[in-house]
């Protein structure tokens, strides 16, 4: 890799230098902002993008080789789209795979005593930081029977399902899994599983 065009450092990001910050909007999830940025060229432009808490999903394969997913209803889609479990990480200082093994068990009724990082993926770079951590679940159970949750709002209709894996692939493959944490947890579990 050629840094004939890096700053100081080498790093291609040091020729990419913040001088103002303006914020838009907080909210719990995200917060929008726009950013002046100096070019390359010592131009200067404006960059808006999300400040987002960051995501973890769960692809949790059963014994039998099929995997969980849920349907939700995704508002900025006005569709129910197929989702893996997962959710945000809200809980200041919170291990990832803590966030990721509460979801599995509030959206799937899960527990799993395998877990293993599968990927780590930037859902959409251009306009959002948000940063999504993948799991790999394996050796699936119920949750105890004192675990009580109840879910609101769009999650009170989500629905779980179990679809072998090589389906659920074939569903991406088909463009019916749309949701892109869903079909690159998926491809990556496939080939994980598949090794």
């Amino acid at each position: 890799m050629s840094t004939e065009s890096a700053g100081p450092t080498g790093r291609e990001e040091d020729q990419y230098t913040v001088v103002d910050t303006t914020e838009h909007f907080s909210g719990p999830v995200f917060t929008v902002i726009t950013d002046t940025v100096t070019m390359p060229d010592g131009g200067t432009a404006a960059r808006d993008y999300i400040r987002h808490v960051g995501s973890v999903a769960v692809v949790a394969v059963d014994d039998q080789g099929q995997v969980v997913l849920v349907r939700q209803y995704r508002h900025p889609l006005r569709q129910v789209l197929w989702e893996l479990p997962a959710g945000l990480r809200d809980v200041d200082g919170e291990d990832p795979a803590v966030t990721a093994a509460r979801e599995l068990a509030e959206e799937a009724g899960l527990v799993a005593a395998r877990w293993e990082p599968l990927v780590t993926m930037h859902s959409s770079p251009g306009c959002s930081d948000e940063e999504v951590i993948i799991y790999l679940a394996g050796d699936l159970a119920p949750v105890a029977e004192q675990f009580t949750y109840s879910r609101v709002l769009e999650e009170s209709t989500m629905t779980v399902h179990r679809v072998p894996l090589d389906e659920a692939v074939g569903m991406v493959e088909r463009g019916e899994i749309t949701n892109g944490v869903c079909a690159l947890g998926l491809l990556a579990a496939w080939r994980r599983v598949n090794a």
